[in-house]
């Protein structure tokens, strides 16, 4: 990679979420990104997309205003939200990206024990939230999903399927992101 050319990975968190969780999540994924990785001031939770019951939202608006507010220098920008997301196929997600596009949303509802009654435990929701953040960045840069369970890049559907899996890339995913950080950071 001939350098970063100044673009940046930016974090925004939608809504009120912990500090102490928000560092946490930044750790990881810039053990996994080797990108500046930005942590932006708090937006408003998203109520603009919840359904009638509100329960949910839909993450497609909430999608489009990620990238609507992102900084004139983002390479990339990852939503994050305690807003429980859907997608007109999906009952739920934990999280969407624009294949090969600048902007991702991941959700912590479904990412925290306590949503299944257990009990709190915020590491491992920062674990689980960095992990869903670098597979949903990983999209952006067009990767697809991976056949190994154990690769970031694999499809989760059910939450003991991202405890399972890494933070980190398979050797092929890995050799294909690196490929693209190359190409989009090249000026």
């Amino acid at each position: 990679m001939k350098g970063h050319g100044g673009g940046r990975i930016f974090l925004l968190p939608l809504g009120t979420l912990e500090p102490a969780l928000l560092e946490g999540i930044l750790e990881d994924v810039k053990a996994v990104i080797p990108l500046p990785l930005t942590l932006l001031d708090a937006q408003p939770h998203p109520d603009y997309a919840g359904e009638p019951a509100g329960r949910q939202y839909d993450s497609t608006p909430i999608l489009k205003e990620v990238l609507r507010m992102a900084p004139a220098d983002a390479l990339r920008i990852v939503g994050v939200t305690e807003a429980d997301l859907f997608m007109h196929v999906l009952s739920f997600i934990f999280g969407r990206a624009q294949l090969g596009g600048k902007a991702a949303v991941v959700s912590l509802a479904r990412l925290r024990p306590e949503f299944y009654g257990e009990t709190p435990d915020g590491k491992r929701v920062a674990e689980r939230a960095a992990k869903e953040i670098i597979h949903e960045l990983g999209h952006t840069f067009g990767l697809v999903h991976c056949d190994l369970p154990e690769c970031v890049m694999y499809l989760a559907n059910v939450l003991r399927q991202i405890d399972r899996k890494s933070r980190e890339f398979c050797g092929p995913c890995r050799e294909r992101l690196d490929a693209a950080l190359s190409a989009a950071c090249e000026y």
